[in-house]
């Protein structure tokens, strides 16, 4: 049973850092690709960062470019979202997913499976 559990989300100041963890189970990381997506209240979920499955190419939608960077340690089956310099406009929850494609998308149609969400809030 594919399974995705997100931790790491908190309350920060605005300049912050944080890092967001997604720990899979039911499955070996580098066989899906793994996005990172963010929902804030009223908005449609957004895509923020995805790494394919079998090269590990790590692709950024433009409003976290420079700022986050996701990552992959195959031993602890884990994907790692490091978000930086972190803007109130950045607040939300934030999930990860699974999708067993080919290619690579930010968008959710793409993946099959999702966590539970992890809320990041980020205010002064």
């Amino acid at each position: 049973q594919v399974q995705l559990v997100e931790s790491g989300g908190d309350s920060v100041q605005p300049g912050g850092s944080l890092r967001l963890s997604c720990a899979a189970s039911g499955f070996t990381m580098p066989s899906y690709n793994i996005g990172w997506f963010r929902q804030a209240p009223g908005k449609e979920r957004e895509g923020l960062s995805c790494i394919t499955n079998e090269h590990g190419r790590t692709y950024y939608a433009d409003s976290v470019k420079g700022r986050f960077t996701i990552s992959r340690d195959n031993a602890k089956n884990t994907v790692f979202l490091q978000l930086n310099n972190l803007k109130p406009e950045d607040t939300g929850v934030y999930y990860c997913a699974a999708g067993y494609g080919m290619g690579y998308s930010l968008r959710p149609p793409f993946y099959e499976y999702w966590g539970q969400g992890t809320q990041v809030t980020v205010a002064s």
